[in-house]
């Protein structure tokens, strides 16, 4: 039973794999993000296209069959993501999980892709109503944003200036609601058919505010088209400050990046190689549940012949050759290694490691054996050839030294 279980849930975790943004080496869920983006294509250019008389008059029963499949692709698709959203959250309860991706925007845009679709055979008398909750489905296309990172640099920056976005639309809000009161105090009598009520006002004022206005409502009074000049100067400003704030984003991202970049020169960072076995508890394990320590990060994932970007999202294999990053001893933390090499006649060949004569003060740090890296226990019986790495205050006959 308990085989049949991991079973069930390596065949899980792999649907996972397949149906989330596709590694390079990934050709299978790779080809998965393709299908995927055209389908949604398609599915737009069919929802246009039923728009024009012509074309439903003489393709209407195609598009119609069209549509029906890519919904019914959605439909699976949605019902795949919420069966392996525990490997998306790996840190929470599947239940949890599961209410995470069904409340997050994508989750309900996927919802809504395609669920009213099918509601009207449940509620006919909704059928108008749910055609036009269809056009959510157009939301979709801004899951290609997940396949571009320069793509996200729109989203990060967005995601990172929403406070003050809210606060300039606040604004903006406020200060249609004030120019509205007082031009309908201005020019309700004057013109009480255009300016009815406050309502009228927020009109004007967002077509003043936002553009130049579109001439269907305008003032006529002295007092009133002097408050317009005013309200047309002052939205040039207004709308200014959103735009300011993005591009002022822009430039604090790129010269993050830059900093980055730089601070990647002047701090030296020191890099390890792990090849992973099949007993590796890392085997099967995403990034983001390692449990590095702080201050460590996967720079790198080695895969055969590809190189992946280590995401949080990213299972390890067997095989895999993990690369380490983490910062270099400082230059005020001096250490000195010692490096021997095992010749025939040493007095350790074919010792165990807790059984040497040697110093408390002497610490094997690791042991290097034909290529590989090993890392020192008592039982480990240590062989001819072996590079033995130790940190020593002894003298240790025919070392070298190692500066850390």
């Amino acid at each position: 039973m308990n085989k049949y279980k991991k079973e069930w849930l390596q065949r899980r975790r792999r649907v996972s794999e397949i149906i989330e943004v596709g590694k390079a080496d990934d050709w299978l869920s790779r080809g998965y993000d393709i299908a995927s983006t055209m389908i949604l294509l398609v599915n737009v250019a069919v929802t246009v296209l039923y728009t024009f008389d012509h074309m439903e008059e003489h393709y209407g029963p195609l598009l119609l069959l069209t549509e029906a499949v890519t919904v019914a692709f959605f439909a699976v698709d949605y019902f795949l993501r919420v069966w392996t959203a525990r490997f998306v959250h790996p840190s929470v309860s599947e239940s949890r999980a599961i209410w995470k991706y069904v409340m997050s925007f994508t989750g309900i845009i996927d919802l809504l892709s395609f669920l009213p679709y099918y509601l009207p055979v449940f509620f006919p008398a909704g059928a108008a109503v749910f055609r036009m909750f269809r056009v959510v489905r157009v939301f979709r296309l801004f899951q290609i944003n997940a396949y571009y990172d320069s793509l996200n640099v729109i989203t990060e920056v967005i995601s990172s200036k929403r406070q003050q976005l809210v606060s300039s639309v606040f604004i903006i809000l406020v200060l249609m609601i004030a120019s509205s009161l007082c031009m309908y105090s201005l020019e309700h009598e004057a013109q009480p058919e255009v300016f009815s009520n406050a309502f009228s006002g927020i009109w004007w004022a967002v077509s003043t505010l936002l553009t130049v206005g579109y001439g269907d409502i305008y003032p006529i009074t002295t007092l009133g088209k002097i408050f317009g000049i005013g309200i047309s100067f002052l939205g040039v400003g207004m709308v200014a400050i959103p735009t300011g704030i993005i591009s002022a984003g822009f430039v604090d991202q790129y010269s993050r990046l830059k900093r980055i970049s730089e601070y990647a020169q002047e701090d030296d960072i020191q890099f390890i190689k792990v090849n992973l076995g099949k007993n590796d508890k890392w085997v099967g394990m995403a990034i983001m549940e390692m449990g590095l320590p702080h201050g460590v990060i996967v720079a790198m994932v080695r895969r055969g012949r590809e190189n992946i970007v280590p995401r949080g999202d990213v299972f390890l294999r067997a095989h895999d050759i993990v690369i380490l990053g983490a910062e270099a001893v400082k230059d005020e933390i001096h250490v000195d290694l010692k490096e021997t090499v095992l010749l025939k006649h040493s007095p350790w060949n074919g010792q165990r490691i807790r059984d040497l004569d040697i110093s408390r003060q002497t610490i094997i740090v690791m042991i290097k054996r034909n290529g590989r890296m090993i890392v020192p226990k008592g039982d480990l019986i240590l062989l001819e050839g072996d590079h033995v790495i130790l940190y020593s205050q002894e003298r240790i006959a025919h070392s070298n030294l190692i500066h850390i």
